[in-house]
């Protein structure tokens, strides 16, 4: 949708939501430009979320080639494999989104997330990065900031039984319904640098025990030069002596990171589960749903599951 108001088209297809937001939340959200990277199956839940919902653009950003693995977790991708001779999984995902909803712009983007500029960040709202090393997290996390207008970010993870989320809008205004009222509220995010830098022993009482766990895992694959994902259950020992330098580090006990939790994640490697796939795409697409269309209240920096 180009224009400040509505089609007829767009009111006929969104009015079941245009009736539980309001029709200047769908105008916002079907304005807006979505950048993902790293087509994962937990991504592919989030696009066709946001794409059912009626985002304005999306562009998807993954040059890699198909794989079983991928097909395993990513519904986009047809069973037909002569459909995907030639393409990268972005090329295939967009055939797929685009059947979804015809009204929703969806593109291809060439490269990856090394070929990132500041200037093409620009032309988004917000970036949502899929499976990533911390530091790339950290640095696309940064350049979002950095930008004259507010992109809002988004990190997502899935590891077998375990997922993660992270949000940061930056300074963000949101309407929600407060009994009777609509209340104004702005809130004021952190960034994953600021985030990840309070020491443990800081944190309240109630913290997962699961954000623990995966900044061993995370801090693992950095130190040993792995990708995200290109772990096993054969690194047990060696992730355990790192959670012991890590703990004493951040004065937090050892306890409260259980050995079977990190063999757990260890030995899930790259696999994703299709329905955890399912429930936390679910949750971030309902997330940038909200941000675009600045109503509800969002996520506070993590969620996990």
């Amino acid at each position: 949708m180009d224009g400040e108001v509505l089609t007829d088209q767009e009111t006929a297809v969104y009015d079941r939501q245009i009736r539980v937001w309001g029709v200047d939340a769908q105008r916002r959200l079907s304005k807006s430009r979505v950048l993902v990277i790293g087509m994962t199956g937990v991504v592919a839940e989030l696009c066709k979320n946001i794409v059912l919902a009626g985002i304005g653009n999306l562009t998807l950003m993954d040059d890699t080639s198909v794989t079983a693995e991928a097909s395993s977790a990513n519904f986009l991708i047809l069973a037909e494999e002569s459909n995907h001779k030639g393409k990268s999984i972005a090329e295939v995902c967009r055939e797929s989104l685009r059947d979804f909803n015809p009204m929703v712009h969806v593109s291809v983007e060439k490269g990856s997330v090394k070929d990132l500029s500041a200037n093409f960040l620009d032309n988004f709202d917000a970036v949502v990065l899929g499976r990533a090393s911390v530091i790339v997290k950290k640095q696309v996390n940064e350049m979002c900031r950095k930008r004259p207008q507010r992109i809002a970010f988004y990190s997502v993870d899935c590891r077998g039984s375990c997922g993660e989320i992270f949000v940061d809008l930056q300074n963000h205004t949101y309407t929600q319904k407060n009994q009777e009222d609509v209340v104004a509220s702005q809130i004021c995010f952190p960034s994953l640098e600021e985030s990840m830098s309070v020491r443990w022993s800081s944190l309240p009482r109630k913290t997962t025990k699961l954000y623990f766990a995966l900044r061993i895992i995370e801090e693992f694959e950095q130190a040993e030069g792995r990708q995200p994902g290109h772990v096993s259950s054969a690194d047990l020992e060696s992730v355990l002596s790192l959670q012991k330098k890590l703990c004493e580090e951040q004065g937090l006990s050892e306890s409260r990171i259980p050995d079977i939790l990190l063999e757990r994640i260890l030995d899930a490697g790259t696999r994703e589960l299709p329905p955890v796939c399912a429930i936390l795409g679910g949750i971030l697409g309902q997330e940038v749903i909200k941000a675009m269309s600045c109503k509800g209240d969002p996520i506070k920096n993590f969620f996990f599951i």
